[in-house]
């Protein structure tokens, strides 16, 4: 394992390489993480600064981490400039990107990844309260992949109970995005999962996913990657949902969501939103949610 500070696309940078991946984390601004790859293959993530804005926030791409409002995602709090420099420091088997305080709230949020193996990484999208008040925040983080022509990806569902059952968010529209409708074909039911087939028509959903895994499948590039939030019944998530997929317009990317029970920080209080990520060289043979969770195994 090799871990450094560079300079990427302009930016200071840290990248870590393994025998099996690379992934680069940007601090000139953010933090982002804005490449993942296997170690002989092409960065998975999109990264457009410029193209995709909202006022003075950019959307970029690559990861991030959103302290939301309680059951509000899209709410203005969320899109508070992350533009200032943050800071990087560097671990024996990581990295910590730390950003600036927003100058409202003064809520800082950073990054900490940790190799565990030579494809395995601990992603903790943190926030902490650096103001004398109390902050309430669910944690989100989101992962802005590019898909192929033949992507799905596959969220389990259900727990295996007596009581089985499956939590699903449709949306008609949001903020003037959406289909203005319900129905959407490229959501599709199976039988322990939702497998998502994006063919370019802007749409989301959320799901209650108890084993808290989304994956990207990718038959084309044959590579898989995963992300896991372990995920509490007797916790409040938004909308009763942990996991969330967004389809951009054109498929001009596939965002892999996570979300955090709501939580109240105190002073100088720390929420820790902890993802296992693995990216491999070889897809899923099934598009099943048991095969989703193997991948973790």
């Amino acid at each position: 394992m090799n871990i450094q500070k560079i300079t990427w696309n302009g930016l200071d940078a840290v990248e870590i390489t393994t025998n099996k991946l690379h992934i680069i984390g940007v601090y000139s601004y953010g933090p982002r993480i804005s490449s993942l790859k296997t170690i002989d293959g092409e960065n998975i993530l999109l990264w457009e600064p410029q193209k995709y804005t909202r006022g003075d926030w950019d959307l970029r791409g690559g990861h991030r981490c959103w302290h939301a409002g309680i059951n509000a995602d899209e709410c203005e709090m969320t899109y508070n400039t992350d533009n200032n420099p943050a800071t990087c420091e560097i671990l024996s088997n990581g990295f910590i990107l730390t950003g600036a305080p927003e100058s409202t709230n003064k809520i800082r949020r950073g990054i900490k990844v940790t190799v565990t193996n030579e494809n395995r990484l601990e992603v903790d999208s943190f926030t902490i309260n650096d103001s004398d008040l109390l902050f309430g925040v669910v944690p989100w983080a989101l992962t802005c992949t590019i898909p192929s022509d033949n992507t799905e990806y596959i969220i389990p569902l259900g727990d295996n109970s007596s009581f089985d059952t499956a939590t699903i968010v449709l949306f008609k529209e949001w903020a003037g995005h959406g289909q203005k409708h319900f129905k959407d074909d490229q959501f599709l039911i199976e039988e322990d999962a939702m497998v998502i087939k994006p063919n370019g028509k802007e749409n989301k959903r959320m799901v209650q996913s108890a084993a808290g895994i989304i994956v990207m499948n990718d038959k084309n590039r044959n590579i898989c990657f995963g992300k896991k939030r372990e995920f509490s019944s007797l916790e409040k998530y938004p909308l009763s949902t942990n996991v969330a997929a967004y389809i951009g317009p054109d498929n001009f990317m596939v965002e892999m969501e996570t979300m955090g029970s709501e939580t109240c920080l105190k002073p100088a209080q720390i929420s820790h939103h902890v993802e296992i990520w693995i990216i491999k060289n070889n897809c899923l043979c099934e598009s099943t949610g048991k095969a989703a969770k193997a991948l973790f195994d």
